[in-house]
C-alpha cells in the first residue's frame, strides 16, 4: 500500500494489537491501530464475552480508549484479521467511526499476509447519520 499516508510499520503495530485479542469463542482475532494526528498509537483488540452482546470489537476498543483519554483527532485506523481477504468493520463499528472520526479519515483493512485495502469512513457508511449532521 503506497498512498502517501500509510506506513508499513502500522501493519506490524496492528498485529501487536491483534495479539491482544481475547477470543475464546470465535477464535477470530481482530486488531485495530488508531493513529492520532500527532502520530500516537492507540491499540484496540476484540474482547469477547460469553454473553455475546457484551463483546466489543477492536475498532470500538481503540476509539473508546482514545476518547477516554481525551484524544479526539485521528489520522487513520488500521484493522487486521487473519482472514484470507481483509475484513470490513461491522455495522456498529462503522456507525461509531462515523460519529467519532472525520468522514474522509482513511480506514485500512488488512490481513496477516499483508494485503491492504484503503477506504474512508464515508465509504464504509455512505449516507450515514451522526451528531455532525445535527451540528453538535
Amino acid at each position: 500500500m503506497n498512498d502517501g499516508i500509510f506506513k508499513e510499520e502500522w501493519l506490524e503495530e496492528a498485529k501487536v494489537a491483534q495479539s491482544r485479542a481475547y477470543t475464546p469463542y470465535s477464535k477470530f482475532n481482530v486488531g485495530a491501530l488508531l493513529i492520532t494526528e500527532d502520530d500516537q498509537y492507540i491499540y484496540g483488540a476484540n474482547i469477547e464475552n460469553a454473553a455475546y452482546p457484551a463483546t466489543i470489537c477492536a475498532e470500538r476498543s481503540a476509539l473508546v480508549s482514545a476518547y477516554s483519554n481525551d484524544i479526539k483527532k485521528f489520522k487513520a485506523i488500521v484493522v487486521i484479521t487473519d482472514s484470507e481477504e481483509p475484513s470490513s468493520p461491522c455495522g456498529t463499528c462503522r456507525q461509531v467511526m462515523k460519529e467519532l472520526c472525520d468522514d474522509d479519515m482513511p480506514v485500512y483493512l488488512a490481513n496477516a499476509a499483508g494485503k491492504v485495502i484503503k477506504r474512508s469512513v464515508d465509504d464504509l457508511l455512505p449516507l450515514g447519520f451522526s451528531g455532525k449532521d445535527m451540528e453538535l
